[in-house]
């Protein structure tokens, strides 16, 4: 029986996404998605816990973050986990675990500020039009 590595993430934005445009013209998006939940400790007492997760996301929704994607803003993110290795300039090998997406959904942003729509030809990325937005004492900022 085959395995299922897929992940579902809404969350915000920690930075503006970093964004690089490799030699062969094919860009990618590093930026970290805070996702956090909320509930009362046996004190009675509000904790929420906040986990931060590194993505990337790879043309054309590297594009797409670029344009936007802004810190502290809200977006849905389907995708898989993948784990690489490095050496680090010590000669030590490290690890980095990502959720690279190839889906994403933008959650409130420009449009909402009254630019113009979100437009794409992308069949893999959608526009909500502030459905299930948060209330701000939500938002790990």
């Amino acid at each position: 029986m085959a395995g299922v590595n897929r992940v579902h993430l809404l969350g915000n934005l920690g930075a503006d996404p970093e964004v690089k445009t490799l030699e062969s013209g094919k860009k990618v998006a590093n930026f970290n998605l805070a996702t956090s939940e909320t509930y009362k400790n046996k004190s009675g007492e509000k904790v929420t816990n906040t986990t931060w997760h590194s993505v990337v996301l790879w043309s054309p929704l590297a594009e797409i973050a670029e344009r936007y994607l802004t810190k502290g803003g809200q977006v849905y993110i389907e995708g898989k986990i993948a784990t690489r290795s490095y050496d680090d300039k010590d000669g030590n090998k490290r690890y980095v675990t990502e959720v690279i997406g190839n889906n994403i959904n933008l959650i409130g942003g420009r449009a909402e500020q009254g630019q113009d729509k979100i437009e794409t030809n992308h069949p893999d990325v959608a526009r909500r039009d502030g459905q299930g937005t948060p209330e701000e004492d939500d938002l790990p900022f």
